[in-house]
């Protein structure tokens, strides 16, 4: 029972990280430490959807359903969670590509705008 609720809690927070991962630069504008979090973590994502590296959150959560005597899965969180409610017809290179330039692409609008406000005005 406890690889069970550990593998439930572990797509809980898979998938708080994938959107503190897109969404996290909103929460860097309001509370500026964020951005130490949040660097990381979206260099990351990107990382993972670009150079198609395995999610180590995945690995734990298949282990943790593999003990709880339930079957895990081959492919990644991404894939088996939230692409089939998504993209039915699964995911493709091009897409993951897409993704990581979505999070760049948000992150990067966000962050500019973070730097533009910060920036002291010069006097003419």
């Amino acid at each position: 029972m406890f690889y069970r609720i550990a593998a439930d809690g572990l797509v809980s927070f898979h998938l708080l990280f994938i959107l503190f991962v897109l969404f996290g630069g909103l929460l860097v504008l309001k509370w500026r430490r964020l951005i130490w979090l949040h660097l990381p973590a979206a260099t990351w994502g990107v990382a993972v959807e670009v150079f198609h590296l395995e999610c180590p959150l995945t690995r734990w959560e298949n282990l943790f359903r593999q003990a709880a005597g339930q079957g895990g899965y081959g492919e990644g969180f991404i894939e088996h969670y939230l692409i089939p409610l998504i993209y039915p017809a699964g995911l493709t290179p091009t897409i993951q590509l897409g993704l990581g330039a979505l999070v760049v692409l948000l992150n990067l609008m966000v962050y500019l705008r973070l730097f533009k406000t910060r920036r002291p005005k010069t006097a003419l």
